[in-house]
């Protein structure tokens, strides 16, 4: 699956690349309304994300001009939250709106469900389901399972379980899922990420004092073992 990510925002851009790329997605990316109407015309991508304010060419107008010649899914990333705003997005032919700042992992099942709903995407090798070894994720749901066992996760322990099992046998940093999970809506010192690995061990695994799958690479980082 092929997605276009434009916004002026450069370390923006280049962190939803990271994650999309972390995903499996090709990921190409421009930086304002122009480059989006080029893009789509020469690349053809099976998504676009799209910021609203940009130099040269606004989201709005870009949006209106690629709907001139293509039904590719839309999502418009914005600043702006009222909801008259969102309203005059989806006149423009935008099918999704996500205001900044934003989890990556909701852009990232935003673009899953688009894909899904315009036929273009692949189903997930699982289905709704991500299941390694006694530990299952429905993603719908979003609900998470130990054997047959429903774990009360939080939504944050939820969305860095899902990143860990989704890049299993991958070690990340504190400061790395501290920057891909809370993003820009939340910034904490790294014990937040020791906190919420310690619970998910409680509620995950069989024997938290010695886990199976949610492991840490001393002087590293942490990762799932597949």
């Amino acid at each position: 699956m092929k997605i276009l990510v434009v916004d002026d925002e450069d370390l923006l851009v280049k962190g939803i690349k990271f994650n999309l790329r972390n995903d499996g997605y090709e990921v190409i990316t421009g930086s304002n309304g122009l480059d989006a109407v080029r893009l789509t015309q020469e690349e053809n991508p099976d998504l676009i994300v799209l910021d609203i304010m940009m130099p040269e060419m606004d989201g709005l107008t870009a949006c209106s001009r690629i709907r001139a010649f293509s039904n590719i899914p839309i999502i418009f990333l914005t600043a702006k939250s009222d909801d008259m705003d969102k309203l005059i997005g989806f006149d423009h032919g935008t099918d999704d709106y996500l205001t900044k700042p934003f989890n990556i992992l909701e852009l990232k099942a935003r673009i899953r469900a688009l894909l899904r709903r315009s036929g273009a995407g692949e189903q997930e090798k699982t289905g709704s389901n991500l299941t390694i070894g006694s530990i299952t994720l429905d993603l719908d749901a979003r609900n998470a399972y130990k054997g047959n066992e429903l774990a009360d996760l939080t939504a944050k322990e939820f969305d860095v379980i899902e990143f860990l099992m989704r890049n299993p046998n991958r070690v990340y940093s504190r400061e790395s899922l501290l920057d891909t999970i809370w993003a820009y809506e939340y910034r904490s010192d790294i014990r937040t990420v020791d906190v919420h690995i310690r619970r998910l061990r409680e509620k995950l695994e069989e024997n938290p004092a010695e886990p199976k799958y949610i492991l840490t690479k001393w002087g590293v980082g942490y990762y799932f073992r597949k």
